[in-house]
């Protein structure tokens, strides 16, 4: 799953790269996308479109999508959401 900054960062060529890469490794490909992003259509098996927003907000925005789909993976696999394992071992209560 990989989130994809628009044109307006550098980073965009080299992500789309990245994204090549992986498919050519035979990986499946979930990109998020903001609106518009038609560069990376033809790498992504499955896209997830985000409006587009300011530099500032994009983090948020792509951020929603990711923890949903976490969250429902989780619960395909049966696994507690509420009671992760190992938590107590990684959180501690003052």
């Amino acid at each position: 799953m990989v989130p994809s900054p628009r044109g307006r960062s550098h980073l965009h060529s080299k992500i789309v790269s990245n994204i090549q890469e992986v498919r050519a490794r035979g990986a499946r490909t979930i990109v998020i996308a903001e609106e518009g992003d038609t560069v990376v259509e033809p790498y992504a098996e499955h896209l997830i479109r985000v409006p587009a927003t300011p530099t500032l907000f994009a983090p948020l925005v792509t951020t929603l999508p990711l923890q949903v789909f976490a969250c429902e993976l989780a619960l395909a696999r049966g696994l507690d959401v509420d009671q992760p394992r190992n938590l107590a071992k990684s959180v501690t209560v003052e």
